[in-house]
């Protein structure tokens, strides 16, 4: 492998990427990452994904705070690269750093683009109850998610894959398009498919606490998507007698002629709430206020639910 290489990244997502990056035998110069944070109850100062990995395999690790530094754009410069990839870093490049590798710099993208530009493209898919979903590999540009397409790899949703389950699987996924883009780029052949962004495709916009909320006169699908798509953060929730709990796992129930919200079950199966739609939803999964995640028939036993 031929190509000089710079990783950008931060999370498990882009680790795994750099992981299989490393498997590939492409030359990695250095890898910039997020700099350490304090986490955790006792607020020790903790790698990120991507730094505790390089340092595994005795890559040069940088941790900028900025990316408009001069200093930043000159420690690039010196490494030379080829190609910059980038995975979920988390900071803004100028155009400067953009200028700077020979052949590109380019970025895994959890989406098919246009499709879901912006900051949580996996959770959007599965709110949408999407089907398929992918990884796109584009030319980086000064605009958000907007530049050049090299090439996109494409995967089913499963019906009930949570975001978190779809996030791994992206994060190898994209570690597989980024390592075929490189042959690409090193043999010369790399495509450039520009991207056109229309009133059809929607922005991943962020996650807020505001979407946990289940209001029950919605569909049973719609809410079995709101439950998997805000897997692990922040999570759908609901009040029952006074607790309020966050939903993990649900699933589609059965037929009902009740009022929306009603407690129809609470048994070794789940808990079975009447829907909007006529159907019901059986929260299988969840947590109560200061306690932790299990099934919910465990929860109902030492908490017993009335039906209504």
């Amino acid at each position: 492998m031929s190509l000089r290489v710079v990783f950008m990244g931060t999370p498990d997502f882009a680790a795994a990427v750099l992981r299989r990056l490393v498997e590939d035998r492409w030359a990695i110069a250095a890898v910039f990452t997020s700099p350490d944070k304090p986490k955790n109850r006792g607020m020790k100062m903790l790698p990120t994904p991507v730094k505790e990995y390089a340092l595994t395999q005795e890559i040069l690790v940088f941790q900028p705070v900025s990316c408009r530094d001069g200093a930043v754009l000159e420690q690039l410069r010196s490494l030379e690269p080829d190609v910059v990839v980038v995975a979920a870093y988390g900071k803004l490049l100028p155009q400067e750093l953009l200028d700077i590798p020979k052949k590109a710099i380019i970025n895994v993208h959890s989406s098919i683009l246009p499709q879901y530009r912006g900051a949580a493209p996996i959770n959007w898919a599965i709110l949408n109850g999407d089907q398929e979903t992918g990884v796109t590999i584009q030319y980086m540009a000064a605009e958000l998610d907007a530049g050049d397409i090299l090439l996109v790899k494409r995967t089913p949703i499963g019906p009930d894959e949570d975001a978190g389950q779809l996030y791994s699987r992206l994060a190898e996924l994209g570690g597989e398009a980024a390592s075929e883009a490189l042959r690409l780029l090193e043999e010369g052949g790399a495509p450039r498919t520009p991207q056109v962004y229309g009133p059809q495709y929607q922005y991943a916009s962020m996650l807020s606490r505001e979407m946990s909320p289940m209001d029950w006169g919605r569909p049973a699908r719609e809410l079995v998507n709101q439950v998997r798509g805000l897997v692990p953060w922040p999570c759908a929730a609901t009040d029952v007698a006074g607790v309020r709990w966050k939903v993990y796992r649900a699933q589609e129930g059965t037929e009902t002629d009740r009022i929306p919200g009603t407690i129809l079950s609470a048994g070794k199966a789940g808990i079975e709430v009447a829907c909007g739609d006529g159907r019901s939803l059986l929260i299988t999964e969840l947590q109560a206020d200061g306690g932790r995640r299990m099934a919910a028939a465990d929860y109902l036993r030492g908490h017993p639910v009335a039906v209504t």
